[in-house]
């Protein structure tokens, strides 16, 4: 999971191969790194300053296939927590620290199922 550990200007290179060089500075002037990515959706990105809903929606579904997060299945209550594992090992892996830096997604597997 090389783009853990990309910086704000990385995130901001990748936004621009993917046809966004418009949004480069609303990646680096937001800070927004390769583990800050897994906050980044719909909600988040007009506070970024992204506020074309179809760029929205294209950024949202490339954040997630990077991340390998699945979408939500539309038949489960919104009042249900997201259980993807991808998704949750990543909210940890977004922390900084001792313990995010060296958590593999084997450990935090194992450490679910404990």
């Amino acid at each position: 999971m090389e783009f853990l550990q990309w910086d704000c200007h990385d995130v901001a290179r990748w936004i621009e191969s993917l046809g966004f060089p418009h949004y480069k500075a609303c990646f680096t002037e937001n800070f927004i790194t390769g583990r800050k990515l897994i906050y980044v959706n719909c909600i988040y990105m007009p506070r970024l300053g992204v506020k074309d809903f179809k760029d929205m929606q294209v950024i949202s579904a490339c954040v997630r296939e990077l991340l390998g997060i699945t979408e939500t299945l539309w038949s489960r209550s919104i009042a249900d927590p997201q259980r993807d594992t991808m998704g949750l090992f990543l909210e940890k892996k977004s922390q900084t620290g001792e313990q995010a830096d060296s958590l593999t997604y084997q450990q935090f597997l194992d450490d679910m199922e404990q």
